[in-house]
C-alpha cells in the first residue's frame, strides 16, 4: 500500500531535522541522549509515527569515532578538536566532519528539502541539567522565533533549564558546527548546541541535586524528540489524545 508518510510522497517537501553526536568523545552523557532520541523516533509510540510521517531525522550518533575508541577526552586519532573545524574540514584529517558537512550541503541546495533543524549534542563537565546554546542574529525577530524550540522543550523536560540557555558569538566557538551551520543556512534553519550535565540536574530548589543516570539522559532525548511534535503543532494529527495539559501553561 502507499505510505501514508506525507515527506515521502513523490515530489513532497521534505523538512529535515540534522542531529549530530560525540563531536568530543569524553562527553559520553551526549551518546545516552542521542540513544534516547533514536530509540524513540523509530518506536511504535503515537507521537513517533506521527513525526515519521511529517519530518525526515538525519542522525549521525557519533563523528569521533577514532576518539572514542581511543579513549581521548576531546580529540581525534590525529590530535584535532573537531568542533573547531567545521569552516574547512579536510577529507583526509576530518573525514567525519568533511562527510556530513557535504550531505548538509547538498541538503541545504536540493530545492525539495528544507533543513530546519540542527542540533549537535555535547555534555558539560562544570554546569547541572540540559541547555542550549544557540546564534546571536541581527534580526530581532529571528532570535525570537530561534528561542521557541528550547522553550517548548523546557516545558518537555524537567532537567532542561531555559535560564542556563544562552546565544552567543564567541570568536572561539567559530568553528563549532553551531555557529558554521548558522552563518551557512538560511534563516528559517535554526542551529543549536545540546548541552547536559555529567553530573546532575536541578529540580525545585537549589537543594535538589538529582543525578544523572543513563535512562534519566535517554528521557532527555525521548524529550526532545517529541519537542518537535508540540514545535510543528502535529498534535491534532495523534489517533488518540495525549494526557489533557494543565490549563496553567
Amino acid at each position: 500500500p502507499p505510505s501514508t508518510a506525507v515527506n515521502l510522497h513523490p515530489g513532497a517537501e521534505q523538512k529535515v531535522v540534522f542531529i549530530t553526536a560525540r563531536v568530543h568523545p569524553g562527553e559520553t552523557p551526549s551518546s545516552f541522549v542521542c540513544q534516547g532520541i533514536i530509540d524513540f523516533l523509530v518506536s511504535q509510540h503515537p507521537i513517533a509515527k506521527v513525526l515519521r510521517d511529517h519530518l525526515v531525522f538525519k542522525i549521525a550518533p557519533m563523528l569521533n569515532p577514532d576518539g572514542v575508541y581511543l579513549g581521548n577526552y576531546r580529540c581525534s586519532l590525529m590530535g584535532f578538536d573537531l568542533n573547531r573545524h567545521w569552516a574547512n574540514p579536510s577529507p583526509w584529517a576530518h573525514p567525519t566532519l568533511h562527510g556530513v558537512k557535504q550531505l548538509i550541503i547538498e541538503m541545504y541546495n536540493n530545492p525539495k528539502i528544507n533543513l530546519e533543524f540542527y542540533i549537535d549534542i555535547h555534555a558539560h563537565s562544570t554546569m547541572m541539567n540540559g541547555f542550549m546554546y544557540g546564534n546571536i542574529f541581527e534580526d530581532e525577530e529571528r532570535f525570537q522565533r530561534q528561542a521557541v524550540f528550547p522553550k517548548l522543550l523546557c516545558q518537555n523536560a524537567e532537567d532542561f533549564s531555559y535560564s542556563s540557555t544562552s546565544f552567543n558569538r564567541d570568536a572561539v566557538k567559530a568553528g563549532t558546527g553551531r555557529r558554521f551551520l548558522g552563518g551557512l543556512l538560511n534563516d528559517t534553519s535554526y542551529c543549536y548546541t545540546l548541552e547536559v550535565s555529567f553530573y546532575s540536574y536541578i529540580l525545585g530548589g537549589p537543594t535538589s541535586a538529582v543525578p544523572y543516570t543513563e535512562e534519566a539522559y535517554m528521557k532527555l532525548g525521548r524529550n526532545v524528540a517529541r519537542t518537535f511534535l508540540d514545535y510543528y503543532r502535529l498534535n491534532t494529527l495523534l489517533e488518540r489524545p495525549l494526557a489533557p495539559t494543565p490549563k496553567t501553561r
